[in-house]
């Protein structure tokens, strides 16, 4: 461990995850930015399927690269004997560890929370499942895509004409997010009682709460959430807007504040804010259109670069409809030294910093780890054959 490594919040956690695919994983290395060892345990030869996504980033996969830097990787077949020896020589080492087997498969193995828990009082053990326990669904298998259609992400994503998937692994990202939530809690809870956790987070029950404000809107007017595009549902003028130089800006109205200072600076009009058809949010959703149209109008002999100053001017949120492209060149991104790279077995990958900033803390950006490329030093840990 090197004296930054020391220093880090969860320095000392040692986490055992049972992972694949994006959930899991992601809540592991979120662990291992800020210190923790996180000992990765994969099937031998092909390891986390995730590694075959794609073979984009020097024959690595990208989602693959994005969950697990900074992690240990220790191949087993976990229904043999001998490797359950392993695990059972590792457990009473860990502080936490995480399983997202497919349905039942923990529980035949005696690998669910609930079990660890009894056997290990100080583990914090969790269960990542599709549907959660209990329920017609709760042995069904479940991805990010198929969750998003059965929560409703679909009907509010897209267009008028036709529904939209969201372009990132929203599911996953939003469950990974609340197994890292109760890891940490359960961590901050041990320290109090000396006592271990064992809690469950499904992708299902994450993306449901994510889904509350659409819900609420739906159960409260009896109808949908509109479909808008890139317009916002309920909130206008908030979206895209055509500029005379043929690009497209988007700004975004909060409050009456703003919609005043959009009309008087943006505008140039600052009596339009009172028009009868347009000075409150729900006159001017039901008149989007013919505002639209007058904006557009405005913007018709002018640049993006001058609307955008004029919004900045206003204190208008705004912003360029960039490509990914354009993102990566993005000034933001490297004024603040956002953009790393780590190491792998196939060379230096690109990564990013951790969302956190924490002054005089440095997070751990460490390599991507191959199949199996701790086995030896972690056997050796434990006292046990090489090749176990």
């Amino acid at each position: 461990m090197t004296g930054n490594e020391a220093e880090l919040p969860l320095s000392g956690v040692t986490v055992v995850s049972l992972e694949q695919a994006i959930a899991a994983p992601l809540a592991s290395r979120h662990l291992a930015d800020w210190g923790a060892r996180v000992i990765k345990i994969e099937r031998p030869g092909t390891g986390d399927f995730c590694r075959d996504y794609d073979h984009v980033m020097n024959g690595l996969s990208s989602q693959f690269v994005w969950t697990n830097r900074s992690k240990e990787s220790l191949a087993i077949d976990i229904k043999s004997p001998e490797s359950r020896k392993v695990l059972d020589a590792l457990l009473p080492r860990a502080d936490v560890f995480i399983q997202n087997l497919a349905p039942g498969a923990a529980e035949r193995l005696g690998l669910d929370a609930a079990s660890l828990l009894r056997k290990h009082p100080r583990l914090i053990a969790c269960d990542v499942s599709g549907y959660g326990s209990g329920g017609p669904y709760s042995d069904k298998k479940a991805y990010d895509l198929l969750v998003q259609c059965e929560a409703g992400v679909l009907a509010i994503n897209g267009t008028e004409a036709e529904p939209a998937k969201v372009g990132l692994s929203v599911v996953d990202i939003a469950t990974g997010m609340y197994i890292l939530n109760g890891v940490l809690m359960a961590l901050y809870a041990r320290e109090r009682t000396g006592k271990g956790t064992a809690f469950q987070a499904s992708l299902f029950d994450s993306i449901t709460d994510w889904m509350s404000y659409p819900a609420f809107y739906t159960e409260s007017t009896g109808r949908p959430l509109p479909r808008t595009g890139a317009r916002h549902a309920t909130i206008a003028p908030y979206g895209p807007f055509r500029v005379g130089d043929g690009t497209t800006v988007f700004f975004g109205i909060q409050n009456d504040r703003e919609w005043r200072s959009l009309c008087r600076i943006v505008l140039g009009d600052a009596g339009f804010a009172d028009h009868p058809k347009f000075r409150t949010n729900p006159l001017r959703m039901r008149n989007r259109d013919e505002l639209q149209a007058h904006i557009e109008q405005r913007f018709a002999s002018m640049t993006s670069e001058e609307v955008l100053r004029l919004l900045d001017e206003a204190a208008i949120a705004n912003a360029h409809l960039n490509s990914v492209e354009a993102f990566l060149q993005h000034e933001q991104l490297h004024a603040r030294a956002r953009v790393r790279s780590v190491g792998s077995p196939c060379g230096p990958v690109m990564s990013f910093l951790p969302a956190l900033t924490i002054p005089g803390v440095t997070p751990r950006m460490d390599p991507v780890p191959d199949v199996g490329e701790h086995n030896e030093a972690i056997l050796g840990e434990l006292g046990l054959v090489k090749g176990t």
